[in-house]
Protein backbone atom coordinates (compact mmCIF):
# COMPACT_ATOMS: atom_id res chain seq x y z
CA UNK A 1 0.00 0.00 0.00
CA UNK A 2 1.18 3.38 -1.26
CA UNK A 3 1.65 5.73 1.81
CA UNK A 4 -0.01 9.58 0.86
CA UNK A 5 2.89 12.40 1.01
CA UNK A 6 2.97 15.79 1.95
CA UNK A 7 6.43 17.33 0.26
CA UNK A 8 7.86 20.48 2.45
CA UNK A 9 9.56 22.46 -0.32
CA UNK A 10 12.92 24.02 1.20
CA UNK A 11 12.78 27.63 0.49
CA UNK A 12 15.12 29.10 3.44
CA UNK A 13 13.04 28.28 6.57
CA UNK A 14 14.20 27.06 9.87
CA UNK A 15 11.26 24.96 10.64
CA UNK A 16 11.52 21.96 8.05
CA UNK A 17 12.46 19.25 10.35
CA UNK A 18 9.85 20.43 13.26
CA UNK A 19 6.86 20.49 10.44
CA UNK A 20 7.61 17.35 8.67
CA UNK A 21 7.52 15.59 12.01
CA UNK A 22 4.68 17.31 13.22
CA UNK A 23 2.65 16.37 9.75
CA UNK A 24 3.73 12.87 10.35
CA UNK A 25 2.45 13.14 13.98
CA UNK A 26 -1.36 13.24 11.89
CA UNK A 27 -0.27 9.80 10.69
CA UNK A 28 0.79 11.46 7.12
CA UNK A 29 4.18 10.62 5.51
CA UNK A 30 6.38 13.93 4.93
CA UNK A 31 9.66 14.47 3.42
CA UNK A 32 11.55 17.23 2.91
CA UNK A 33 13.45 18.17 -0.05
CA UNK A 34 15.55 21.28 -2.11
CA UNK A 35 13.27 24.06 -3.71
CA UNK A 36 14.72 22.82 -7.46
CA UNK A 37 12.93 19.83 -7.79
CA UNK A 38 12.78 18.39 -11.61
CA UNK A 39 10.23 16.53 -12.94
CA UNK A 40 11.85 13.56 -13.16
CA UNK A 41 12.68 13.75 -9.41
CA UNK A 42 9.31 14.48 -8.81
CA UNK A 43 7.84 11.73 -10.44
CA UNK A 44 9.92 9.53 -8.86
CA UNK A 45 8.13 10.52 -5.37
CA UNK A 46 5.22 8.10 -4.88
CA UNK A 47 1.64 9.42 -3.70
CA UNK A 48 2.48 13.57 -3.20
CA UNK A 49 -0.42 14.85 -2.55
CA UNK A 50 0.61 18.79 -1.84
CA UNK A 51 3.47 20.64 -1.16
CA UNK A 52 4.53 22.90 2.12
CA UNK A 53 6.69 26.21 0.91
CA UNK A 54 8.87 26.58 3.72
CA UNK A 55 10.56 30.29 3.76
CA UNK A 56 12.23 32.32 6.39
CA UNK A 57 15.41 33.95 6.62
CA UNK A 58 17.53 32.21 4.21
CA UNK A 59 15.16 32.91 1.40
CA UNK A 60 18.08 34.19 -0.64
CA UNK A 61 21.15 31.98 -1.21
CA UNK A 62 24.10 33.74 -3.10
CA UNK A 63 22.23 36.84 -3.94
CA UNK A 64 18.84 35.07 -5.55
CA UNK A 65 15.70 34.48 -3.92
CA UNK A 66 14.83 30.81 -4.36
CA UNK A 67 11.48 29.93 -5.95
CA UNK A 68 10.02 27.09 -6.14
CA UNK A 69 10.99 25.08 -9.54
CA UNK A 70 8.70 24.93 -12.96
CA UNK A 71 8.25 21.46 -12.14
CA UNK A 72 6.60 21.56 -8.67
CA UNK A 73 4.46 25.04 -10.36
CA UNK A 74 3.15 22.91 -12.71
CA UNK A 75 2.31 19.78 -10.88
CA UNK A 76 -1.32 21.11 -9.90
CA UNK A 77 -1.06 20.48 -6.39
CA UNK A 78 -2.32 21.80 -3.13
CA UNK A 79 0.30 24.57 -1.58
CA UNK A 80 0.35 25.66 1.68
CA UNK A 81 2.36 28.70 1.93
CA UNK A 82 4.61 30.21 5.10
CA UNK A 83 6.49 32.89 5.29
CA UNK A 84 7.17 32.80 1.64
CA UNK A 85 5.88 35.30 -1.14
CA UNK A 86 4.01 37.46 1.03
CA UNK A 87 2.71 34.40 2.86
CA UNK A 88 2.28 34.90 7.11
CA UNK A 89 4.54 33.24 9.13
CA UNK A 90 3.66 29.85 11.01
CA UNK A 91 1.42 30.49 13.76
CA UNK A 92 3.60 30.70 17.30
CA UNK A 93 0.60 28.59 18.73
CA UNK A 94 1.24 24.62 18.83
CA UNK A 95 -2.82 24.69 18.43
CA UNK A 96 -2.93 26.73 15.93
CA UNK A 97 -0.57 25.47 13.49
CA UNK A 98 -1.47 21.91 14.25
CA UNK A 99 -5.21 22.81 13.32
CA UNK A 100 -3.43 25.04 9.75
CA UNK A 101 -1.58 21.85 9.00
CA UNK A 102 -4.83 19.53 9.61
CA UNK A 103 -7.05 21.49 7.26
CA UNK A 104 -4.04 21.51 4.82
CA UNK A 105 -3.08 17.90 4.71
CA UNK A 106 -6.78 16.34 5.29
CA UNK A 107 -9.24 19.16 3.63
CA UNK A 108 -7.04 20.78 0.68
CA UNK A 109 -4.81 17.47 -0.03
CA UNK A 110 -7.25 14.36 0.59
CA UNK A 111 -4.58 12.59 2.27
CA UNK A 112 -5.18 9.61 3.79
CA UNK A 113 -3.62 8.94 7.37
CA UNK A 114 -1.48 5.32 6.33
CA UNK A 115 1.74 6.66 7.65
CA UNK A 116 3.46 3.77 9.54
CA UNK A 117 6.33 1.59 9.36
CA UNK A 118 4.57 -1.55 7.97
CA UNK A 119 3.81 0.90 4.83
CA UNK A 120 6.83 2.93 5.08
CA UNK A 121 9.13 -0.22 4.34
CA UNK A 122 6.78 -1.54 1.69
CA UNK A 123 7.25 1.62 -0.29
CA UNK A 124 10.86 1.25 0.14
CA UNK A 125 11.15 -2.06 -1.20
CA UNK A 126 9.25 -1.48 -3.95
CA UNK A 127 11.64 1.89 -4.45
CA UNK A 128 14.72 0.00 -4.09
CA UNK A 129 13.45 -2.63 -6.54
CA UNK A 130 12.63 0.08 -9.14
CA UNK A 131 16.20 1.68 -8.68
CA UNK A 132 18.63 -1.55 -8.08
CA UNK A 133 17.02 -3.73 -10.66
CA UNK A 134 19.13 -7.10 -11.08
CA UNK A 135 21.91 -5.21 -10.44
CA UNK A 136 24.24 -5.32 -7.20
CA UNK A 137 24.79 -3.40 -3.97
CA UNK A 138 27.31 -2.76 -2.15
CA UNK A 139 26.70 -2.10 2.11
CA UNK A 140 28.74 0.17 4.05
CA UNK A 141 28.18 -1.94 7.19
CA UNK A 142 29.33 -0.14 10.29
CA UNK A 143 27.27 -2.10 12.34
CA UNK A 144 25.29 0.41 14.22
CA UNK A 145 21.43 1.20 14.24
CA UNK A 146 21.16 3.06 11.09
CA UNK A 147 23.15 0.69 8.86
CA UNK A 148 21.80 -2.62 10.22
CA UNK A 149 18.36 -1.38 9.52
CA UNK A 150 19.32 -0.73 5.94
CA UNK A 151 20.72 -4.18 5.97
CA UNK A 152 17.76 -5.81 6.94
CA UNK A 153 15.59 -4.03 4.45
CA UNK A 154 18.12 -4.66 1.46
CA UNK A 155 18.12 -8.01 2.46
CA UNK A 156 14.12 -8.23 2.31
CA UNK A 157 14.56 -5.74 -0.93
CA UNK A 158 17.23 -7.69 -3.07
CA UNK A 159 18.63 -10.37 -1.16
CA UNK A 160 21.71 -12.04 -2.68
CA UNK A 161 21.80 -9.19 -4.90
CA UNK A 162 23.42 -7.54 -1.22
CA UNK A 163 27.23 -7.56 0.23
CA UNK A 164 27.95 -5.95 3.15
CA UNK A 165 31.50 -4.90 3.58
CA UNK A 166 32.26 -4.13 7.18
CA UNK A 167 35.07 -1.88 7.36
CA UNK A 168 37.68 -1.89 10.59
CA UNK A 169 39.17 1.26 10.27
CA UNK A 170 40.92 0.89 13.92
CA UNK A 171 38.15 3.87 15.26
CA UNK A 172 35.46 1.28 17.11
CA UNK A 173 34.65 0.65 20.66
CA UNK A 174 36.85 -2.36 22.27
CA UNK A 175 35.39 -5.99 20.38
CA UNK A 176 33.10 -4.39 18.03
CA UNK A 177 34.51 -5.77 14.57
CA UNK A 178 33.80 -9.05 16.37
CA UNK A 179 30.19 -8.50 17.05
CA UNK A 180 29.46 -7.05 13.93
CA UNK A 181 30.54 -10.30 11.95
CA UNK A 182 29.16 -12.95 14.42
CA UNK A 183 25.99 -10.88 14.04
CA UNK A 184 25.60 -10.28 10.53
CA UNK A 185 27.61 -13.30 8.99
CA UNK A 186 26.56 -16.07 11.13
CA UNK A 187 23.10 -14.65 12.85
CA UNK A 188 21.11 -12.80 9.76
CA UNK A 189 23.13 -14.55 7.34
CA UNK A 190 24.44 -11.60 4.91
CA UNK A 191 27.15 -11.64 2.39
CA UNK A 192 29.39 -10.25 4.54
CA UNK A 193 33.22 -9.15 4.02
CA UNK A 194 35.20 -7.94 6.65
CA UNK A 195 37.93 -5.97 5.81
CA UNK A 196 40.95 -4.70 8.40
CA UNK A 197 41.91 -1.81 7.44
CA UNK A 198 43.36 -0.26 10.67
CA UNK A 199 46.82 1.21 9.41
CA UNK A 200 45.93 2.64 6.38
CA UNK A 201 43.33 4.98 7.92
CA UNK A 202 45.55 5.81 11.09
CA UNK A 203 48.34 6.69 8.36
CA UNK A 204 46.57 8.93 6.54
CA UNK A 205 44.75 10.42 10.03
CA UNK A 206 48.43 11.16 11.03
CA UNK A 207 49.06 14.67 11.97
CA UNK A 208 45.30 15.97 11.29
CA UNK A 209 43.83 17.68 14.29
CA UNK A 210 41.35 19.41 12.10
CA UNK A 211 37.37 17.62 13.15
CA UNK A 212 36.13 18.40 9.66
CA UNK A 213 39.05 17.88 7.46
CA UNK A 214 39.69 14.23 9.47
CA UNK A 215 35.38 13.27 8.91
CA UNK A 216 36.07 13.47 5.10
CA UNK A 217 39.26 11.68 5.15
CA UNK A 218 37.55 9.01 6.77
CA UNK A 219 34.19 9.32 4.77
CA UNK A 220 36.65 9.43 1.24
CA UNK A 221 38.81 6.55 2.83
CA UNK A 222 35.38 4.64 3.38
CA UNK A 223 34.41 5.39 -0.25
CA UNK A 224 38.14 3.97 -1.63
CA UNK A 225 38.11 0.90 0.26
CA UNK A 226 34.46 0.05 -0.99
CA UNK A 227 35.84 0.62 -4.16
CA UNK A 228 38.61 -1.99 -3.89
CA UNK A 229 36.21 -4.32 -2.67
CA UNK A 230 33.72 -3.87 -5.43
CA UNK A 231 36.35 -4.39 -7.73
CA UNK A 232 36.69 -7.82 -6.27
CA UNK A 233 33.11 -8.35 -7.03
CA UNK A 234 31.16 -8.10 -10.78
CA UNK A 235 28.09 -6.05 -11.27
CA UNK A 236 28.47 -3.55 -8.27
CA UNK A 237 27.07 -0.50 -9.22
CA UNK A 238 25.03 1.17 -6.15
CA UNK A 239 26.60 1.71 -2.61
CA UNK A 240 23.71 1.96 0.46
CA UNK A 241 24.11 3.95 3.11
CA UNK A 242 22.64 4.43 6.63
CA UNK A 243 22.27 7.96 6.21
CA UNK A 244 19.30 9.65 8.14
CA UNK A 245 17.99 12.89 8.04
CA UNK A 246 19.67 14.52 10.90
CA UNK A 247 22.92 13.36 9.27
CA UNK A 248 21.74 15.63 6.44
CA UNK A 249 20.82 19.10 8.14
CA UNK A 250 24.00 18.66 10.69
CA UNK A 251 26.23 18.75 7.46
CA UNK A 252 24.08 21.83 5.64
CA UNK A 253 22.26 22.25 2.85
CA UNK A 254 22.05 25.00 0.56
CA UNK A 255 19.49 27.27 3.60
CA UNK A 256 21.43 26.05 6.13
CA UNK A 257 25.23 26.32 7.42
CA UNK A 258 27.13 22.83 8.38
CA UNK A 259 26.81 22.54 11.72
CA UNK A 260 29.42 19.23 11.44
CA UNK A 261 30.23 17.00 8.00
CA UNK A 262 28.88 13.46 8.65
CA UNK A 263 31.45 10.67 6.60
CA UNK A 264 28.06 9.58 4.55
CA UNK A 265 27.46 12.87 3.26
CA UNK A 266 29.98 16.03 3.68
CA UNK A 267 32.73 13.57 3.05
CA UNK A 268 31.70 11.49 -0.18
CA UNK A 269 34.39 12.41 -3.03
CA UNK A 270 33.01 13.87 -5.91
CA UNK A 271 34.25 11.00 -8.66
CA UNK A 272 32.32 8.49 -6.61
CA UNK A 273 31.79 5.01 -8.81
CA UNK A 274 28.01 4.56 -7.32
CA UNK A 275 24.97 5.59 -7.36
CA UNK A 276 23.55 6.03 -3.97
CA UNK A 277 20.70 3.29 -2.35
CA UNK A 278 19.52 5.52 1.12
CA UNK A 279 16.28 4.16 2.19
CA UNK A 280 16.12 5.95 5.82
CA UNK A 281 17.29 8.95 4.71
CA UNK A 282 14.01 10.82 5.31
CA UNK A 283 13.98 9.10 9.11
CA UNK A 284 14.26 10.54 12.39
CA UNK A 285 16.53 8.07 14.97
CA UNK A 286 13.25 7.02 16.38
CA UNK A 287 11.63 6.45 13.29
CA UNK A 288 14.86 4.20 12.06
CA UNK A 289 14.40 2.15 15.62
CA UNK A 290 10.54 1.54 14.65
CA UNK A 291 11.45 1.01 10.96
CA UNK A 292 14.08 -1.76 12.70
CA UNK A 293 11.84 -3.32 15.20
CA UNK A 294 9.09 -3.81 11.78
CA UNK A 295 11.96 -5.27 9.88
CA UNK A 296 12.62 -8.03 12.98
CA UNK A 297 15.90 -6.85 14.19
CA UNK A 298 16.24 -8.02 17.91
CA UNK A 299 15.42 -5.34 20.16
CA UNK A 300 18.74 -5.47 21.92
CA UNK A 301 20.28 -4.51 18.11
CA UNK A 302 17.71 -1.84 17.88
CA UNK A 303 18.16 0.06 20.75
CA UNK A 304 22.22 -0.23 21.13
CA UNK A 305 23.48 3.56 21.93
CA UNK A 306 24.72 5.56 18.88
CA UNK A 307 27.61 5.22 17.57
CA UNK A 308 28.92 7.90 14.76
CA UNK A 309 30.64 6.75 11.63
CA UNK A 310 33.70 8.45 11.24
CA UNK A 311 34.15 6.22 15.26
CA UNK A 312 36.36 7.08 17.76
CA UNK A 313 38.60 9.39 15.58
CA UNK A 314 35.67 12.09 16.57
CA UNK A 315 36.15 11.34 19.97
CA UNK A 316 39.72 11.16 20.21
CA UNK A 317 40.09 15.47 19.93
CA UNK A 318 42.78 16.68 17.50
CA UNK A 319 45.29 14.67 16.03
CA UNK A 320 45.01 11.11 16.49
CA UNK A 321 47.49 9.27 18.26
CA UNK A 322 47.90 5.48 19.03
CA UNK A 323 48.59 5.53 22.52
CA UNK A 324 45.27 8.11 23.27
CA UNK A 325 43.10 6.01 20.75
CA UNK A 326 43.92 3.01 22.81
CA UNK A 327 43.46 5.33 25.76
CA UNK A 328 40.04 5.98 24.72
CA UNK A 329 38.97 2.79 23.87
CA UNK A 330 39.54 1.45 27.63
CA UNK A 331 37.94 4.58 29.37
CA UNK A 332 34.74 3.83 26.87
CA UNK A 333 34.47 0.30 27.65
CA UNK A 334 34.74 0.75 31.13
CA UNK A 335 31.77 3.43 31.09
CA UNK A 336 29.76 0.65 29.11
CA UNK A 337 30.60 -1.80 31.28
CA UNK A 338 29.75 0.50 34.40
CA UNK A 339 26.68 1.80 33.09
CA UNK A 340 25.37 -2.09 32.26
CA UNK A 341 26.15 -2.71 35.68
CA UNK A 342 23.89 0.13 36.98
CA UNK A 343 21.12 -0.42 34.66
CA UNK A 344 21.89 2.90 32.75
CA UNK A 345 22.66 1.21 29.52
CA UNK A 346 18.20 0.94 29.24
CA UNK A 347 17.60 4.67 30.29
CA UNK A 348 20.17 6.96 28.40
CA UNK A 349 20.18 7.01 25.14
CA UNK A 350 23.92 7.86 24.14
CA UNK A 351 27.24 7.60 26.40
CA UNK A 352 30.65 7.21 25.68
CA UNK A 353 33.70 8.61 26.56
CA UNK A 354 36.48 11.93 24.72
CA UNK A 355 39.86 12.14 25.23
CA UNK A 356 41.50 15.59 24.13
CA UNK A 357 44.84 16.39 23.14
CA UNK A 358 45.77 18.12 26.39
CA UNK A 359 47.69 17.04 29.66
CA UNK A 360 47.08 18.13 32.98
CA UNK A 361 49.68 17.20 36.05
CA UNK A 362 48.74 14.41 38.22
CA UNK A 363 49.96 12.16 40.75
CA UNK A 364 51.46 8.16 40.48
CA UNK A 365 53.36 6.05 42.22
CA UNK A 366 54.14 9.17 44.21
CA UNK A 367 55.40 10.69 41.76
CA UNK A 368 54.10 14.10 39.12
CA UNK A 369 52.51 12.32 35.85
CA UNK A 370 51.13 14.20 32.46
CA UNK A 371 48.35 12.04 31.50
CA UNK A 372 45.16 12.93 29.64
CA UNK A 373 41.71 13.73 30.81
CA UNK A 374 38.75 11.22 30.21
CA UNK A 375 35.22 13.03 29.61
CA UNK A 376 32.33 11.39 30.14
CA UNK A 377 29.41 12.60 27.94
CA UNK A 378 25.50 11.03 28.42
CA UNK A 379 22.50 12.43 26.43
CA UNK A 380 19.36 11.61 26.13
CA UNK A 381 17.28 12.53 22.84
CA UNK A 382 14.55 11.22 20.83
CA UNK A 383 15.36 12.51 17.50
CA UNK A 384 19.09 13.44 17.84
CA UNK A 385 18.28 17.16 16.75
CA UNK A 386 18.12 18.10 20.48
CA UNK A 387 19.54 16.42 24.03
CA UNK A 388 19.42 16.68 27.58
CA UNK A 389 21.95 15.50 30.23
CA UNK A 390 21.55 12.75 31.73
CA UNK A 391 21.71 12.65 35.72
CA UNK A 392 24.71 10.14 36.36
CA UNK A 393 24.34 8.98 40.54
CA UNK A 394 27.33 10.15 42.23
CA UNK A 395 28.02 6.75 43.36
CA UNK A 396 28.33 5.07 39.87
CA UNK A 397 30.40 8.47 38.76
CA UNK A 398 32.81 7.70 41.41
CA UNK A 399 33.31 3.83 40.49
CA UNK A 400 33.54 4.97 36.84
CA UNK A 401 36.28 7.34 37.88
CA UNK A 402 38.20 4.61 39.94
CA UNK A 403 38.48 2.75 37.20
CA UNK A 404 39.40 4.75 34.51
CA UNK A 405 42.36 5.99 36.35
CA UNK A 406 43.83 2.83 37.61
CA UNK A 407 43.22 0.81 35.01
CA UNK A 408 43.49 3.13 31.82
CA UNK A 409 47.26 3.78 30.77
CA UNK A 410 47.61 7.22 30.27
CA UNK A 411 44.54 8.83 32.09
CA UNK A 412 45.31 10.90 35.19
CA UNK A 413 41.68 12.77 35.09
CA UNK A 414 37.82 12.15 34.94
CA UNK A 415 35.25 14.95 34.08
CA UNK A 416 31.39 14.76 33.03
CA UNK A 417 30.05 17.17 30.39
CA UNK A 418 26.91 18.64 31.92
CA UNK A 419 26.07 21.07 28.58
CA UNK A 420 23.04 19.91 26.28
CA UNK A 421 22.38 19.94 22.81
CA UNK A 422 22.02 23.36 21.82
CA UNK A 423 24.33 24.64 22.59
CA UNK A 424 26.46 21.70 22.22
CA UNK A 425 26.19 18.72 20.04
CA UNK A 426 26.21 15.00 21.15
CA UNK A 427 29.87 14.79 19.95
CA UNK A 428 32.37 17.23 20.71
CA UNK A 429 33.68 17.23 16.78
Amino acid sequence: MKQDMIVILDLGGEQSAQIAREVRALGVYSEIHPNDLTEQQLAALPGVKGFIFNGGPNNVVDGVPLAPSEAVLRSGLPVLSADYDGAPAWPADDAARAEMLRAFVFDACNAQANWNMKNFIADQIELVRRQVGDKKVLLALSGGVDSSVVAALLLRAVGDQLTCVHVNHGLLRKGEPEQVVQVFRHNLGANLVYVDATDRFLDKLAGVADPEQKRKIIGAEFIRVFEEEARKLSGIEFLAQGTIYPDIVESGTKTNKVVKSHHNVGGLPDDLAFELVEPVRQLFKDEVRAAGLELGLPADMVYRQPFPGPGLGVRCLGAITRDRLEALRESDAILREEFARAGLDKTVWQYFTIVPDLKSVGVRDNARCDEWPAIIRAVNTVDAMTATIEDIPWPVLHAITRRIVTEVKGINRVCYDLTPKPTGTIEWE
